[in-house]
């Protein structure tokens, strides 16, 4: 088959790396790469660290408006995909670049496969939670990285088409994690000690474009007691500014350029404990064996939270000081994200559905 992967922030990139190595065995892949992430921090330097192929087209949307990000990304990738008429488009995530590719490959009869299909935050404020629902609803394959977004789609009358295959970026973790340890020196460049410091990604809208939210969560590091080291997204950073944050930051915290793939994971994998507002971050959390404090009311990845090793705290401070002095996970990890193997998963049911509808 000749199949259009999709991809355009960074959780997609990781997400897309073993899914491309396998799918390259078998099948055609056109790599589409929208910009919605572009700049060397947050784009190149994943393409290198993860030595995922280049892309075939980068379509430079950058950034905008949800609306007018995600129309110029329709246009774009529909132009694509009547160029190329692929047999299959392969959607990752819930950004704007997902719905994006599956809207316009439903609309013109190319079948849709989602990479993490099911999850639910059930807050329809977040952007994310939108383009999760309609790319679900407009799937042909939905490939589920746990048993709870199986009974969120079940729940949802969609049963047709959907694979439970376990997580992807297991499987990215587990193909780079000794690469990291070896080739990663970012603790000695920021200057901490193995399980003396915290780590901290925030760039959620609801937090960052809240000016009471930013001056709460930094209030909250500064009395941290440890470093903190904080990879600063590029739209946080600009709000730090605006606010005057940035000029008033404590001495513990550690602002940084963001980080690749190679350092975050390295960084993440000796922290005591991370604080974020990233869905992709807590799943990393977890499967690093890290408590994770989650700087959101609610989250898609529920399960880790009834594990116990993730703990929603919001943006209230003295929530977040007391998570970061008292939170320990009580119950031994289990196996939430399957067994490392969702990449072959994947391509073997595209495989399979490849052989039954063009022979």
């Amino acid at each position: 088959m000749k199949i259009v992967s999709i991809v355009g922030a960074r959780p997609q990139f990781i997400k897309c790396a073993p899914v491309s190595r396998e799918l390259r065995e078998e099948h055609e892949e056109i790599l589409v790469h929208t910009g919605q992430h572009y700049d060397h921090g947050m784009s190149e330097v994943f393409f290198e660290d993860l030595a995922i192929p280049k892309p075939d087209y980068n379509l430079g949307i950058g950034s905008g408006t949800h609306g007018h990000q995600t129309g110029a990304m329709l246009g774009a990738i529909e132009d694509v995909l009547r160029a190329e008429e692929p047999d299959m488009v392969l959607v990752y995530g819930d950004t704007n670049s997902t719905l994006a590719g599956a809207l316009a490959a439903a609309k013109l009869h190319i079948p849709v496969a989602h990479v993490e299909a099911g999850l639910r935050s059930f807050d329809f404020r977040m952007p994310e939670e939108v383009n999760r629902v309609l790319t679900d609803h407009a799937s042909d394959l939905l490939f589920c990285p746990t048993e709870t977004a199986v009974r969120n789609l079940a729940a949802e009358g969609i049963m047709e088409g959907v694979h439970l295959v376990g997580d992807v970026m297991l499987d990215a973790m587990n193909h780079n994690r000794a690469v990291a340890e070896e080739r990663s020196h970012i603790l000695e460049d920021v200057g901490v000690e193995p399980g003396e410091y915290l780590a901290v990604t925030v760039h959620r809208p609801s937090n960052t474009d809240d000016r009471d939210n930013m001056a709460a969560i930094i209030g909250a590091l500064g009395e941290a007691g440890m470093p903190v080291v904080f990879p600063v997204h590029p739209r946080t950073r600009n709000y730090l500014g605006k606010y005057g944050l940035l000029a008033a930051m404590p001495e513990n915290i550690r602002i940084i350029e963001p980080l690749g793939y190679l350092d975050m994971l390295h960084l993440m994998a000796h922290a005591t404990k991370i604080l974020t507002d990233s869905g992709g971050v807590q799943k990393e959390a977890y499967m690093l064996g890290v408590p994770c404090i989650t700087l959101r009311e609610n989250t898609e990845w529920v399960e880790m939270v009834e594990a116990g090793w993730n703990v929603l705290v919001g943006a209230e401070r003295e929530r977040i000081v007391r998570s970061i002095r008292e939170f320990a996970p009580s119950l031994k990890q289990r196996c939430i994200f399957g067994d490392g193997d969702a990449s072959e998963e994947i391509a073997r049911y595209l495989s399979s559905y490849g052989a039954a509808y063009y022979g």
